[in-house]
């Protein structure tokens, strides 16, 4: 299953893109939404993760350019952020978001399972 991370942090988004190939995962990154876009149309992933704040084109902007698109108005998206619900673009709840994460409020581990339960990728129990 192909990801596509598109973060502006270095450090967070190279360590998405180590704990998702890790769990058996295709992953692509951006470091903006014009680049993500850009790849989206290319690579056509199952799931984005995606911020809000970047340069060039912001993470708001980019998702309302990828949903009037015939190829990527399907594309399951989480918002991966350090923005609040109430900082967010009011217009997110309109482009059928899969969940808002807050980066500071959850563990890397704790997005990766929601990656999972996203693409139904069954939990494995160790014993």
């Amino acid at each position: 299953m192909k990801i596509l991370v598109i973060e502006d942090d270095d450090s967070i988004r190279e360590m998405y893109k180590f704990k998702l190939v890790a769990e058996g995962f295709s992953v692509e990154t951006a470091s903006d939404g014009e680049e993500g876009l850009s790849l989206c149309s290319a690579l056509q992933p199952e799931l984005i993760l995606l911020d809000i704040k970047m340069p060039k084109m912001d993470g708001a902007e980019m998702l309302k350019k990828l949903r009037e698109t015939t190829w990527g108005s399907s594309i399951r998206v989480i918002i991966l952020t350090n923005s609040s619900k109430t900082e967010a673009p009011s217009d997110l709840r309109f482009l059928n978001v899969e969940r808002y994460i807050v980066k500071a409020h959850h563990t890397p581990k704790q997005v990766i399972d929601v990656v999972k339960e996203i693409l139904g990728v069954p939990k494995i129990k160790s014993i």
